[in-house]
């Protein structure tokens, strides 16, 4: 993968380590389309990387807002070819704590953002980037996940 030719889509990439990652694809040449639920800072980062940045409303932890997203994502780069996943909360804490017992609730949203949003928005973006021309070392795409 050369970032230079990046048409990429981060998630988390309001804030952060996404913001960080695609301060990094816009400098190196590269295209990127932000999704975050995070509206107001979404607005505010594309502001500051240029026009070679979008911002895109989505809550990953919804498979349908996530389809919508990437096909919106592929239209606006003309294709898509790279995928970071960075959206995930802190879940940090004690199964029983001073409080009493960490609530279920807790422990699943940060399933659905951290994990099951990673997965979807993997799904979705293999889904396009299996129809990439592959490059001469037959790579049609990368998938990267942090944590």
């Amino acid at each position: 993968m050369r970032i230079k030719e990046a048409l990429a889509v981060i998630t988390g990439g309001a804030s952060g380590l996404g913001l960080a990652v695609a301060r990094h694809v816009v400098a190196a040449g590269g295209k990127v389309v932000l999704l975050d639920v995070q509206d107001g800072a979404g607005r505010v980062a594309v502001d500051g990387l240029g026009p070679d940045a979008t911002f895109q409303r989505c809550d990953v932890t919804s498979e349908a807002e996530v389809n919508v997203a990437i096909e919106a994502a592929h239209a606006w780069l003309g294709g898509l070819n790279l995928l970071v996943n960075c959206a995930g909360v802190i879940g940090a804490g004690r199964v029983l704590g001073k409080s009493g017992p960490m609530p279920g609730e807790f422990f699943t949203k940060v399933i659905h953002i951290n994990l099951i949003g990673t997965f979807l928005c993997d799904k979705a973006a293999a889904a396009r980037m299996q129809h990439n021309t592959p490059t001469d070392d037959g790579e049609r795409g990368v998938l990267i996940h942090t944590s």
